[in-house]
């Protein structure tokens, strides 16, 4: 890399396509931080900008989507109804009261936060290394912890570079959804059921996971929480769709996992009976036709809860055996439990297939200030189907 006029370093070039850009010093970013008098204030800030390192990039953001694990970050269980205006015109800043204090959010008292797990946009300089001089000038997603920002330098490990012609909105999303429902097939397949259940299938992800399935031919039920979800599903192809919201929610259920042999759940809701339900009523297929055990069938009967869309207690009545189990699934450790290997093999197909399986869609777009306007807070934060947020950060 070589200097430029104001003394940073123009990007590497690669044939000369992003050879006169240079890299700004700084850049606006969104930050989160709790402090002991029970708040958390969600603010723009202008921070510097560092250099690539050899196997550094610097990508200009130009999308990022809101994924409910981000809001957990962006709000530590505030209540959004609370939220107000704060900042000023230049520098725009929301607060919003947590119930019952800080406690258990010691660890970021006092501390500014960067936020946003994933992104996307375009890469504008790099380091020196054969790695990074690759990916100059393309659109590449990445994961970071901090994309809701302007720019950021991320490790080359970190980004999946798409093909050419692929928009930075597409891009923005590959990672957290894409490799989430891919890990839940994969999951399914290392554990040796046949079938599985999604609890939240009109989701941006339970669409993706209902391509994956009827692609890899995989039996899925997919549960949604409004009748019209259900038609949504049916449309683009899903064979057992079932709404929780229908008085015969659980006799439907049954009859679905009859049809797959489903004996594998992955719950993005967490509180309620819900999970005890699931259990409940693959026990009942698995028990029909069985001598009676008061020990119940021997199929093993697994719910992975994923999620937290309702924060209450995870309530488990004991009517379905001795063989179940229930558990925490996250995206890291199921990379990790792959290899590398295998974490690649799932990423090409996301880059193959990002504008068709793992194309997503929002019902928002907002620029960086968007983000902490109350208006728009108590919008997205609601985690409503259909009404996912982009943060477009060059807006």
């Amino acid at each position: 890399m070589s200097p430029s006029h104001d003394g940073r370093s123009v990007a590497a070039d690669k044939d000369e396509e992003v050879s006169d850009s240079t890299v700004p010093a700084t850049t606006l970013e969104l930050r989160s931080m709790v402090t002991d008098d029970g708040a958390v204030t969600l603010a723009m800030n202008r921070v510097d900008l560092p250099l690539p390192e050899a196997d550094e990039v610097v990508v200009r953001i130009e999308a990022a989507p809101i994924n409910p694990s981000d809001l957990g970050m962006l709000f530590a269980g505030a209540d959004i109804e609370s939220i107000e205006t704060a900042g000023n015109v230049d520098l725009p800043a929301a607060r919003a009261a947590i119930p019952g204090g800080v406690a258990g959010l010691g660890g970021r008292l006092g501390l500014s936060m960067p936020v946003g797990n994933e992104g996307g946009g375009t890469v504008v300089a790099t380091g020196e290394s054969a790695a990074a001089r690759a990916l100059a000038g393309k659109v590449v997603g990445f994961l970071s912890g901090s994309t809701y920002a302007q720019y950021r330098t991320v490790n080359v490990a970190s980004c999946l570079p798409m093909h050419n012609g692929t928009r930075a909105d597409d891009a923005a999303a590959c990672f957290v959804n894409p490799l989430t429902a891919l890990g839940m097939v994969e999951t399914m397949r290392l554990e040796r059921h046949s079938g599985l259940v999604h609890t939240v299938g009109a989701s941006n992800l339970g669409l993706m996971l209902n391509r994956i399935c009827l692609a890899d031919d995989v039996p899925l039920v997919n549960i949604v929480r409004r009748a019209e979800h259900v038609e949504l599903l049916r449309v683009q192809g899903a064979h057992h769709v079932v709404d929780s919201s229908a008085a015969t929610f659980f006799a439907d259920l049954v009859d679905a996992l009859r049809v797959t042999g489903a004996t594998i759940a992955f719950d993005a809701i967490g509180g309620g009976e819900l999970a005890s339900t699931l259990l409940a009523a693959m026990e009942k297929v698995a028990s029909e036709g069985d001598v009676f055990s008061r020990y119940g069938s021997d199929t093993h009967k697994q719910i992975y809860i994923y999620g937290g869309l309702d924060r209450r207690p995870t309530t488990l009545n004991r009517s379905f055996g001795m063989s179940w189990s229930v558990g925490g699934w996250l995206l890291t450790p199921f990379l990790g439990r792959i290899g590398q290997n295998g974490a690649n093999r799932l990423r090409a197909r996301v880059a193959d297939e990002i504008t068709t399986t793992f194309a997503s869609t929002y019902g928002m777009r907002l620029s960086l200030a968007q983000t902490v306007d109350p208006v728009h807070v108590r919008r997205y934060a609601r985690m409503a189907t259909g009404e996912k947020a982009l943060v477009t950060p060059q807006a």
